[in-house]
């Protein structure tokens, strides 16, 4: 079944400006990251021809591998990352939103540092406390945020969450405010190398509710690239 990229782009949009406005911002506080897990670089490339500024990507192999045949654009690691994985997409994307503990921060670190680059990276909280979510639980946050005081290259902008999987995207709501309540505590506390910029949660189920409850940041795909084809890997 063939795609309508440009349509799927407008409606998504369409439904994020509302939703800021809704929330009191304009379309202009949201980041709309595009996220292309197993689509391939044609698909990639005609929607960044279509005004997409920001592709997120789950592995990080996708990254390297897709990177040399993608328009310029800017990339985002949202998916787990393995420590050993972190050489792939070091010197290729600008924002690691999946960081989950101190030792990840630290070979972020000493990759930044080999490259000569500054990494932003957000910090993942599993804020709905599911069992098969990655991320530190709220109260697990603060060595994390301590930690990167020690650190010149690794720069923590903000916080990511993954919501739980719902039919009623409404029912997150709930998690959407905590984390909202959790990043503003974080802003107001001013952790030295902490800069709370981005709240990234929201995806093509539930990006509408989030907005709604505070995320400036939101990471869609199926809602624009239609269903992932697994079996291309």
């Amino acid at each position: 079944m063939s795609v309508n990229i440009k349509e799927n782009l407008a409606r998504v949009e369409e439904k994020i400006t509302a939703a800021a406005e809704q929330s009191g911002r304009t379309r202009s506080d949201i980041t709309f990251v595009a996220v292309t897990k197993t689509h391939p670089c044609d698909m990639i490339n005609e929607a960044i021809a279509l005004g997409v500024t920001d592709i997120g990507e789950n592995k990080p192999q996708e990254v390297r591998d897709k990177f040399p045949y993608v328009s310029p654009v800017k990339w985002h690691l949202i998916g787990h990352l393995q420590t050993n994985k972190v050489k792939y997409i070091i010197d290729k994307v600008c924002l690691i939103h999946s960081v989950d503990s101190v030792k990840l921060m630290d070979e972020i670190e000493r990759q930044a540092c080999k490259h000569g680059i500054d990494m932003d990276i957000l910090i993942q909280v599993n804020i709905s406390g599911e069992e098969s979510k990655s991320g530190v639980a709220p109260d697990e946050l603060e060595p994390l945020l301590l930690h990167a005081a020690e650190l010149s290259r690794v720069k923590v902008k903000g916080l990511m969450t993954i919501a739980p999987k719902t039919d009623n995207p409404v029912t997150n709501s709930v998690h959407f405010d905590n984390m909202r309540r959790l990043f503003i505590d974080i802003s107001q506390k001013k952790y030295y190398n902490v800069n709370m910029s981005y709240l990234s949660m929201g995806m093509s189920g539930d990006y509408e509710t989030a907005i709604k409850h505070g995320a400036n940041m939101v990471r869609v795909g199926s809602a624009v690239f239609g269903e992932r084809n697994y079996s291309q890997k």
